[in-house]
């Protein structure tokens, strides 16, 4: 039922660095065709940061860890999102599923990758609890012993309602170089964070630490290169258009997505690449150090 390709079980069995990508970001988060590209750049950079990634989705019946770029282009529009609750149905049906953080992470407990690069974490929505939405990524971040880097929360959540969830999980939000819990494309304007670290070596401590401890997830919080400090308004603009047209559920990211990278002429869509590709490379060195002696 999970299927490894041979790079990522030999990692595995060999103790190297291993990290895990999404699928959700690929056939979702960007326009058709540029998502297979930002995957595979993000495999290029967690490669070159010196680790092996794992890019984890569900294909013909079977849960892949580890894609060719053939496969990768199969998540397209059409795949369905599969987060932990839907795994066994992608599987059974034979339908193309592109994990989410959370199936991802659930996929990551069972084969004992430790690692995971992404662009944002599920959370709570804004207006809670109408609709009563709370991304399944928090509770399956709480249980599986994992380093999830992101540039916090994505940006169309309720952050501070977020960060209050994960305190109350128990999953330590570390800040990579912030004491602020970064707004996805804006740098700075969240909640403080209860930690800090200034390198790969401190992150990779302190995940060593927690899991000795017996915790779970933990979040590394990494700030965008290059902060949009004015996207705040268009993520409203956005979310009241999705509310006027009836979108709910998980459609409603993509569709918001959509409206804020044509509002702000393509710079979100900039952003939103540079920030993944980036996360997965920085995953990949806090892999690398974890590995040292």
């Amino acid at each position: 039922m999970i299927e490894l390709a041979a790079e990522v079980e030999r990692a595995l069995g060999e103790g190297e660095p291993v990290v895990a990508l999404e699928t959700t970001l690929v056939a979702h988060g960007f326009p058709p065709g540029e998502g297979v590209e930002v995957g595979l750049e993000s495999e290029r950079r967690v490669r070159a940061a010196g680790a092996v990634p794992a890019t984890i989705g569900v294909l013909e019946g079977r849960v892949r860890v580890g894609l060719s770029a053939e496969e990768l282009a199969r998540f397209d529009g059409s795949a369905r999102k599969a987060g932990p609750r839907d795994l066994a149905a992608c599987v059974t049906k034979g339908w193309v599923g592109a994990t989410t953080v959370g199936g991802t992470l659930a996929i990551c407990r069972r084969v004992g990758i430790r690692f995971m690069g992404t662009g944002g974490l599920g959370g709570v929505h804004r207006g809670f609890p109408h609709p009563p939405d709370v991304s399944a990524d928090l509770g399956e971040l709480a249980q599986t012993p994992a380093l999830v880097v992101s540039s916090g929360v994505k940006s169309l959540l309720n952050v501070a309602a977020t960060a209050e969830v994960l305190e109350t999980l128990g999953v330590p939000v570390v800040g990579f170089r912030t004491d602020e819990l970064p707004l996805f494309y804006a740098a700075l304007g969240g909640p403080p964070v209860p930690a800090r670290v200034e390198d790969p070596a401190e992150a990779a401590a302190l995940a060593r630490a927690h899991w000795e401890l017996g915790g779970g997830g933990l979040l590394l919080a990494r700030p965008p290169d290059e902060s949009l400090d004015d996207v705040e308004p268009l993520i409203e603009e956005a979310l009241a258009e999705a509310r006027r047209r009836g979108v709910e559920g998980a459609a409603v990211t993509p569709f918001v997505l959509a409206r804020l990278h044509e509002r702000s002429g393509g710079r979100t869509l900039r952003a939103n690449r540079d920030l993944v590709v980036a996360n997965a490379r920085l995953a990949a060195e806090v892999a690398v150090a974890y590995g040292r002696p």
